[in-house]
């Protein structure tokens, strides 16, 4: 039987994983939007899609019900890119809200615009997301009012209209919130730490992570891309914006990490024995057990 995980000390437990349920409208809805992530963004043929398709223009693969005609094999036929993309609630917002349920095929004129407010509503959702999660944090209680009020505007701005979303400066505002969010993570990682881990941005692609000691590093930005992370702990590690994509996460502890994101995780590769912060679910692709590799005790590997 797999030993449980100990317990995080309190002050660094997340008072609640959906507080005032505000994390379930910022999770996609497919059914209420109109395919707008497989119009709006522009991806190049790669590992992580299997052709070339310009900002703006459907993919071939989207249907006339604004459905994915393989969705069921996305992985399969060279579009994990797709599999793990998150618009945080964007697309549901933008075709039911901003646009008042109008499509961009019945109505071509508002096409243009309305890929444009997607981009940048998915840019002010996923601060949401951020701002939310930070406010369960118990160690950035000193925080607590600077980030209900830059929550709530940026939950005004998203209310916008398309011009105003479209005139909407959105870099500015991101680095704002970002500064604050920032604030955030150095009083979480504070007592976590024993000494700085600050790998911002570094570029850890492929390195071998195993058994690492990473409580508290500052990992964000970091290029993570098939890192060996087995068996590491990443408890109140600050992974915003870090790569994952093929990172093997198996045996992992992710238990406290902060501003770790569900299309990022899915980017990974982890199982049952990888540990994960309460807001985010196994991806469906894992094995359902403990690989035996990420079972087998490793020493100690040197910090990143």
């Amino acid at each position: 039987m797999q030993q449980e995980p100990p317990t995080l000390p309190k002050e660094f437990q997340h008072s609640a994983p959906f507080p005032d349920g505000r994390r379930l409208s910022l999770r996609a809805d497919c059914e209420r939007c109109f395919g707008l992530c497989c119009v709006a963004p522009a991806f190049s043929a790669s590992a992580d899609f299997a052709i070339d398709k310009d900002a703006g223009h459907a993919c071939p693969n989207l249907q006339s019900d604004f459905r994915c005609a393989i969705h069921q094999r996305l992985r399969r036929q060279g579009f994990p890119g797709c599999a793990v993309y998150d618009c945080f609630g964007a697309g549901q917002k933008v075709a039911q809200v901003t646009f008042g349920g109008q499509d961009w095929r019945r109505t071509p004129r508002i096409a243009v615009q309305m890929f444009e407010v997607f981009t940048i509503m998915r840019q002010l959702h996923e601060l949401l997301w951020y701002l939310t999660e930070a406010l369960t944090l118990q160690p950035a209680r000193p925080l607590h009012g600077e980030l209900s009020l830059a929550l709530d505007e940026t939950e005004r701005l998203t209310h916008g209209s398309p011009d105003d979303l479209v005139e909407l400066d959105v870099t500015a505002h991101r680095r704002d919130v970002n500064a604050l969010l920032l604030r955030t993570s150095e009083l979480v990682r504070a007592e976590a730490r024993r000494h700085e881990i600050d790998r911002r941005g570094a570029d850890l692609i492929g390195k071998d992570l195993r058994g690492a000691d990473l409580r508290g590093a500052n990992l964000r930005g970091a290029y993570l891309i098939g890192a060996d992370l087995r068996g590491a702990d990443l408890g109140m590690a600050d992974l915003i914006g870090a790569d994952f994509r093929g990172a093997d996460l198996r045996g992992a502890d992710l238990t406290g990490s902060i501003f770790l994101t569900q299309s990022r995780l899915d980017a990974a590769k982890g199982d049952l024995g990888t540990k994960l912060p309460p807001s985010l679910t196994r991806p469906t692709h894992w094995p359902p057990s403990v690989t035996p590799r990420s079972r087998r005790r490793r020493p100690p590997r040197p910090r990143a």
